[in-house]
This record gives C-alpha cells, sequence and structure tokens, in this order.
C-alpha cells in the first residue's frame, strides 16, 4: 500500500457506541482485564490518542467522567485555521504545522466535516494603512504556506482583492461608508467540533478501543487507575501498562506538576438574517493588537458565531462550562460593530458559550501565550500528559503522546497511521456522492447519510426539523443514541445534534430528546429493567 493512500473509513456496527456496549466493556475492565494504555478525557486530544494508540496494535481504554466532548472539545470556534497568527508572532514551525494538520483534515481524515470558509478583510479609507498592508502581506504569507503544505488552489484559493461591491454581496452586513474593498481569503471549518469528537471515539471503537463515557479517574498509579462509575457510584481499579493524561484543563488534579494558565475563548450566537445572511466571514481587527481578530462566522444552522476573546481564567475551580462574562459579550458586539453597517445589541444574542485553553504556564498575557503543545512524563506514576496545542493539531498532539509510550522498553507498537486514516463517515476519494439524502445529513454523517435517513423508515415526520428552524432533524436523536454513545438527554442535546448552543431550541427539543432515550421516538419499547436504559431518560 502506498504511504499517501488513504485507509478507509470503518463503517457498521463496530463503530456503534450504545449503552449495552458501554455496560459490556466496563464490566470486562472491571473484572480485571488490563488495557496497554489508558486515556484519561474523551475531548479531541484524548479521542485522538485512543485512536492512534489502537491503530498501532496495542489494546486501549478511553476514559470519561462525563460524555465525549463535554468541556473545551465542544466550545472552539469550530475552526481549522491555518496559522496565520502564528506568522505574525514569528512562529513559522507551529504555523507550517497548523497548515499541514489542516490539509490532512480536510482531504483525508474527515472531509465530510471540514470545508473551506471564505474570510473578508474589509478595508476603510482612502488610502491603505500601514496595518493594512501588513495583514495582506501576512494573509498572502500564509498562501505560501497553504503550498507549501500541500493543500491545493481548488480546495483553499488563493486570497484576491474584492470591490466594494463585490465584498458587500458576499457580506451584505458590512459597513458601505468608506469601504475602499476587501482582501478575500480562505480557511478551514468544521461543520461541528463534537461531531468530530465523536467521529474519532467512533473509528478507535472499531480498532479495539473501550470507549467508557461517565466513569471518573480518581487517581492514577504505577499500574492502572482508581476508577468509579458515575452511573452507579460503584468503584473499581483499572489495570493499565500506561497513561495517557488528555483532561486539556483538568490536567493538573491528576498530575500536580502540570502548570497552566487556562485562557477564556468567548462566543455568542445570532441569527443570520440580523447580518443579511452573510456568504463569509467578516472579520475585524482588534486595535492595538496586530494579528488578532474578532469574527463573525456563518454556520450551516442559521447561525452566525461571534468571537474570539483571549482572557485569562483566574477562577480556582474549573467549570465544565464557563460563563460568558457581561464584559466579553460587550466587547465582542463592539469590537465586530467597527465593521458591520449596523451595530449588535444584547438583544439580538440567541445563545453563548466559552471554552477554556488548557494554555502552558508562563509570563505574559495569556493572549500571547504559545500555542504549542507539550507532552510531559510525570516520574512518580509514568503518566504521559499532553496539553497546550489546539484542536487543529489534535492529531499530532495525539501522536506525540503515543510516541512517547512506544519507545519505552518492551511497548510492541506500529508506526502512527491516522496521518492516512479516515473516520467514520469519510467519503472514499473519487467516490460519487449520494444527493438522495436532506443536504444536512450529508454534511454531518457523510457516507453514513443514508444509514440515518433510512431510521424513518416508516416514520416521515423523523426527516422534519426536530425544531423549527433550527434545521436538526428527529433521526439525529435516534443516531445519537443509537450509533454515537448519547446516554442521556443532555448528551443529545448538548454534544450530538447542538441544540442545546441556543437555550430556546434546547427547551423546545427536551421532549423529544427524552423520547428518543427512552426508545419512544422510534417506536421501541423500553425494556422493564436494565440500568443502560433506565438512564438514558435522564437529562443531566
Amino acid at each position: 500500500m502506498s504511504p499517501t493512500r488513504p485507509i478507509a473509513a470503518p463503517r457498521g456496527p463496530a463503530t456503534f457506541l450504545t449503552a449495552a456496549r458501554r455496560a459490556h466493556e466496563l464490566e470486562s475492565l472491571a473484572g480485571g482485564a488490563a488495557v496497554d494504555v489508558r486515556v484519561v478525557g474523551g475531548g479531541v486530544t484524548g479521542a485522538g490518542a485512543a485512536l492512534d494508540a489502537a491503530t498501532r496494535g496495542l489494546t486501549v481504554a478511553l476514559l470519561e467522567r462525563r460524555d465525549l466532548a463535554n468541556g473545551t472539545s465542544r466550545f472552539s470556534s469550530k475552526l481549522v485555521h491555518g496559522g496565520l497568527r502564528y506568522l505574525a508572532s514569528g512562529e513559522v514551525g507551529l504555523a507550517y504545522q497548523s497548515a499541514r494538520e489542516r490539509d490532512l483534515l480536510a482531504r483525508v481524515t474527515a472531509p465530510h466535516l471540514t470545508h473551506a470558509i471564505a474570510q473578508l478583510l474589509p478595508s476603510f479609507g482612502r488610502a491603505p494603512s500601514k496595518a493594512d498592508l501588513l495583514l495582506a502581506t501576512g494573509i498572502r504569507a500564509g498562501d505560501a504556506l497553504r503550498a507549501t503544505a500541500g493543500t491545493s488552489g481548488r480546495l483553499l484559493p488563493r486570497a484576491r482583492r474584492l470591490s466594494p461591491s463585490a465584498a458587500r454581496l458576499l457580506v451584505p452586513g458590512v459597513r458601505a461608508a468608506g469601504l475602499r474593498g476587501a482582501l478575500l481569503a480562505w480557511d478551514g471549518q468544521l461543520e461541528d467540533d463534537a461531531a468530530l469528537v465523536v467521529a474519532l471515539a467512533r473509528t478507535a471503537a472499531a480498532y479495539g478501543a473501550r470507549i467508557l463515557t461517565r466513569c471518573e479517574v480518581q487517581r492514577i498509579t504505577g499500574s492502572g487507575a482508581a476508577v468509579r462509575d458515575t452511573l452507579t457510584g460503584a468503584p473499581f481499579e483499572l489495570r493499565a501498562r500506561h497513561v495517557i493524561n488528555a483532561t486539556g484543563v483538568w490536567a493538573g488534579e491528576l498530575v500536580d506538576r502540570v502548570q497552566l494558565r487556562p485562557s477564556r475563548g468567548s462566543h455568542l450566537l445570532v441569527r443570520a438574517e440580523r447580518l443579511s445572511h452573510p456568504r463569509a466571514m467578516l472579520l475585524a481587527p482588534l486595535a492595538g493588537h496586530f494579528g488578532r481578530f474578532a469574527f463573525a462566522v456563518p454556520r450551516s444552522d442559521g447561525l452566525v458565531l461571534i468571537g474570539l476573546t483571549d482572557e485569562p481564567f483566574d477562577g480556582e475551580q474549573i467549570p465544565d462550562e464557563p460563563e460568558v462574562p457581561a464584559g466579553d459579550q460587550l466587547f465582542l458586539l463592539d469590537a465586530i460593530a467597527t465593521v458591520l453597517a449596523r451595530p449588535l445589541s444584547a438583544a439580538d444574542v440567541v445563545g453563548r458559550f466559552a471554552g477554556l485553553r488548557p494554555l502552558l504556564a508562563s509570563g505574559g498575557a495569556t493572549a500571547d501565550l504559545s500555542r504549542r503543545h507539550a507532552v510531559l512524563e510525570d516520574p512518580a506514576t509514568g503518566a504521559v500528559t499532553v496539553v497546550g496545542g489546539k484542536l487543529t493539531i489534535y492529531r499530532r498532539m495525539a501522536q506525540d503522546a503515543v510516541d512517547a509510550i512506544a519507545a519505552r522498553p518492551g511497548v510492541q507498537a506500529g508506526a502512527c497511521r491516522t496521518h492516512r486514516l479516515q473516520l467514520v463517515g469519510a467519503p472514499t476519494p473519487g467516490a460519487p456522492t449520494r444527493n438522495d439524502v436532506p443536504p444536512r445529513l450529508r454534511r454531518r454523517y457523510g457516507t453514513e447519510a443514508h444509514e440515518i435517513a433510512a431510521l424513518a423508515a416508516g416514520r416521515p415526520h423523523l426527516l422534519e426539523p426536530a425544531v423549527p428552524g433550527a434545521g436538526v432533524l428527529g433521526v439525529e436523536l435516534l443516531a445519537a443514541v443509537q450509533r454515537e454513545g448519547a446516554l442521556s438527554a443532555a448528551d443529545v442535546l448538548d454534544r450530538r445534534t447542538r441544540l442545546g448552543l441556543v437555550p430556546e431550541w434546547r427547551e423546545a427539543a427536551l421532549a423529544a430528546a427524552e423520547r428518543a432515550c427512552d426508545g419512544q421516538l422510534s417506536g421501541g419499547r423500553r425494556p422493564a429493567q436494565g440500568r443502560a436504559a433506565s438512564i438514558c431518560a435522564a437529562s443531566e
């Protein structure tokens, strides 16, 4: 097999994450079965590490105390950055790594979840300012980086100048007064960050990894870990030869020597019609912060995401769901208003969320800290902790963590394969696209879209939106439970369909999500007994 030829995505029941599968695998591990690698953390890095290790021939158990993508990995900007910001700060190596990983995601790993998005950087005034010229130079350097990383111009076109009228065709809401034109560039966008995590976990499961949510690791030891099943409260000892700590901003809870400075990134959601349905991401340079922008990103669900702050998080306790402070919301609305014809107000915000970045501690403001990642080995327990980085380079972070274990004496592990491996749903290059299913299902499920649509057989209402105006179809609630490891209505709403991003949508869909967990939405009957069935009806 050619080293550049993709390894086809696994398909079928071997990829399904269900309550019954979890119960069976948990019973085996609690009964004393040992694994080569225990991964702690069910975010994008942890799921990536589980997949990497499993595809090298190692036995793997991934333990997550809550749900897949419960933390930072569902609160990103959903962008696959090429590293332009790192060029501005002189981190050329990190910028290249970002561009290379973006290329792999878009071409090999998850082309169904990754697509190109246009970026519009407007220019105002009679003549270009010094900042305009520097930014244009940086964006063109990003073009050169794209080419060096192997990304074709067909996938991500080269940057070019637009006239004021052309700019307003793409982003009708941009301010017309003083608009001299705009620079149009391209980057990557994920359909959904949590969907990427689920695809990684399902693919890892197909290669034999045990994916165990609701399992809290309370203590790491040299031979394994003390674990508690949070559904039952039952403790057990998990035997594992090696440990990867991929818990992000919570890494220091398990390994004392890990020193982090979490940074909060706040995001707002507004309805697309409020910005006249933009077809490109609108960038607003932040005064006094060269290379940093506020942005308004159109999404496929009829919303526009506005971000991004970069503020230090100083709380003593790391929350699962950080709040968006009023100051962050005001900052974002004011920043994006500098390039809008009509400013937004707090009344336009229909949803908000914040994520915490696990940045390595060092001096200076968090906005200036490097996004480089690090692999740290704990001399007391041998645990490998991987921290820092960002979503775009999750695959490389996972590879480096597993490399550290593979290099140990006595470990029989093959070479990393994830740079060639397609995730569940990824289409085979050159294969025809099926157009007989709703476009939303194709975007989220790729080659599985027709199977998801088939869940509505005899129940056509399941191919209609679960909530008017939200876009999420009824069959997606079923797929979340039957394939994607959702154990509660909160899993379905907040980390599978993402209806929870808008509180109004979440409330409207709650009863349907509970019925999906209960087996009623599909016409099935909930078993009279069995813990796995009973937990599904409970909302967090």
